[in-house]
């Protein structure tokens, strides 16, 4: 089988750690032989909610997709990496980007974004109910909510 050549070849985000790194495999693909995309947004949902874990500080329940564009098929072999980043906190709720790079059949050179997309967390408690964020270190706890 003859794979198409990249139409858009790129870089790896330069100075950033990729939060996620994987390798899709046979069992991943769809009836046209190329990635199933529900196992993209799968490993998408994953690199968001790392980030959104870690800034609720606990649990954190995905609540939105917000946008997702696939931009070139992902195929077995490639390695793929998912960038992501917080771009708004609010009181209970992250919203994260997330870019999906594929490197090439163990290519050094070919390298294509493959996908974009923004999702919304909200930190949950044990009973999974909504609840506020914990302060970043060096943030002051608004006074309102210091119990007296």
């Amino acid at each position: 089988m003859t794979m198409p050549k990249a139409q858009l070849t790129t870089e790896l985000p330069v100075g950033r750690e990729p939060t996620l790194r994987v390798m899709p495999s046979p069992a991943d693909v769809n009836y046209t032989g190329d990635i199933f995309g529900g196992w993209i947004m799968s490993q998408v949902d994953i690199a968001g909610g790392i980030l959104a874990i870690r800034r609720a500080g606990g649990r954190a329940a995905t609540v939105a997709v917000n946008s997702f564009a696939f931009k070139q098929p992902v195929f077995v072999g490639d390695i793929v990496s998912l960038y992501a980043q917080i771009v708004r906190a609010g009181r209970t709720s992250v919203t994260v980007e997330v870019e999906v790079y594929a490197q090439r059949y163990f290519s050094e050179n070919e390298i294509v974004k493959v996908t974009e997309a923004t999702l919304t967390y909200v930190a949950v408690d044990d009973e999974r109910r909504p609840r506020a964020l914990p302060p970043l270190s060096g943030e002051s706890v608004p006074r309102a909510s210091v119990p007296a």
